[in-house]
């Protein structure tokens, strides 16, 4: 069965633009779109540079009779009823001289106070109740007490910080809070920001949807809510704009391709930048909810930050952090050691998901290995790391998996660290 496709979830729908008014861009600026992308294509219809420039043809017919009569445009023919046409000898040399200036040549971008306009509107609204949050961690172990804490952190769509010790399932429920929205949302190929471009749809962490609906501005993509997650090659530059030196494109930071969905940092305290760094880069975003970038030649300018940011980390939040931005961080929930039925209830799951036959006794026992040599704690990852250790096994050996007492010590032998003795 196909998955079904979210709807958007808010009022705001941009309606294609007819005008250059319409649109919030100069003339100027969607002509040298439609230069740049003629001399990319060699020759070009109407038609072609209103689906690839994401115009209407009302637009684009516009800057074309323009570049006719100035003489930068020489017509081929006609497909259909539409012109076929090239550059002329001026055509080209105008169209390089864009190109110094830079090589974006796609989608015409939103203006940046429609970026605002849109981003706003589309802030996420959370609907949860003890059933639905349920639902949307039901592949996890989680106990009441966690499930009736996340619950109010993502309705609060404030930030959040998981803490505890590792290997207890912290990052799998992050990674799972993107379950809870419903809906699809609508982001820009890319903005323009005091003449430049800024991108902003990546597909590689944006994912688009079959979204047919011809009033809607096709310059902006109906995505399901981003979610990002980055670990410890995090460094400052990812936060700031990207200008490639090549293209003359800027290229949006993390926080800005999140806006309105989730942004998660795992392992926060083992970046390359200091956790007080990144803490004092974002103390005014999640406090006021907008962000400052800085253009190269020092125009800076404000954009949303309506993210949902999750701080992920098995040391200790005093460590990491002063009260003050603590105090910001409204959300903080203590990922436990697991109880000895929960860890049953995992080893159930993943020896049943797997389809492995076990002896009766088998929780209890991996149980007990877990805690010999000095260990004080279950965790929730040791199920499945002592599973996948037996069917490596059971490979190597080519022969089906068994779990049982032998195989199991003989995994946690292989899995656990043994202490050196004195």
């Amino acid at each position: 069965m196909a998955a079904t496709v979210p709807a958007l979830g808010t009022q705001f729908r941009p309606k294609a633009p007819q005008t250059f008014e319409e649109a919030g861009v100069s003339q100027t600026l969607v002509t040298d779109l439609v230069l740049k992308r003629t001399m990319l294509q060699g020759s070009a219809t109407l038609g072609a540079l209103s689906g690839a420039l994401k115009l209407s043809p009302a637009i684009i017919e516009m800057v074309f009779r323009q570049l006719r009569q100035q003489q930068l445009i020489e017509i081929k023919g006609m497909i259909g009823n539409d012109y076929q046409f090239v550059l002329s000898g001026a055509g080209r040399t105008l169209a390089a001289d864009r190109f110094q200036i830079n090589q974006y040549a796609s989608a015409c971008p939103v203006p940046l106070a429609g970026y605002h306009v849109g981003t706003k509107a589309q802030a996420a609204k959370v609907e949860l109740d003890r059933r639905s949050i349920r639902r949307a961690f039901n592949d996890l172990v989680l106990t009441d007490r966690v499930l009736d804490q996340l619950g109010p952190a993502l309705i609060s769509q404030r930030g959040i910080f998981l803490y505890g010790p590792s290997g207890n399932g912290k990052t799998s429920i992050a990674e799972r809070m993107l379950r809870v929205y419903q809906d699809a949302v609508l982001i820009p190929h890319a903005i323009e920001v005091d003449g430049q471009i800024v991108g902003v749809y990546d597909p590689v962490v944006h994912e688009s949807l079959e979204f047919m609906d011809p009033d809607i501005d096709p310059r902006w993509v109906v995505c399901r809510r981003p979610c990002i997650s980055v670990g410890g090659e995090l460094v400052p530059s990812m936060l700031e704009l990207h200008l490639d030196s090549v293209s003359g494109i800027y290229a949006a930071p993390l926080q800005m391709k999140a806006n309105n969905g989730l942004l998660i940092i795992d392992d926060f305290g083992r970046q390359l930048m200091s956790p007080r760094d990144l803490l004092n880069r974002w103390i005014v975003p999640l406090d006021r909810r907008v962000d400052y970038l800085t253009l190269r030649y020092g125009v800076k300018f404000q954009i949303p930050f309506e993210v949902q940011v999750v701080f992920s980390t098995n040391l200790d939040p005093h460590d990491l952090a002063d009260e003050a931005f603590l105090r910001r961080i409204q959300n903080k929930i203590y990922v436990e050691p697991v109880a000895g039925e929960v860890f049953d209830e995992i080893f159930r799951r993943v020896t049943t998901s797997r389809r492995v036959p076990c002896e009766e006794d088998s929780a209890a026992f991996l149980r007990e290995l877990s805690l010999r040599e000095g260990r004080t704690e279950l965790r929730a990852c040791f199920p499945l790391d002592i599973c996948n250790i037996l069917e490596a096994v059971a490979k190597y050996e080519k022969r089906p998996v068994q779990v049982n007492r032998k195989e199991l010590e003989r995994a946690a032998g292989m899995y656990f660290a043994k202490t050196e003795e004195v």
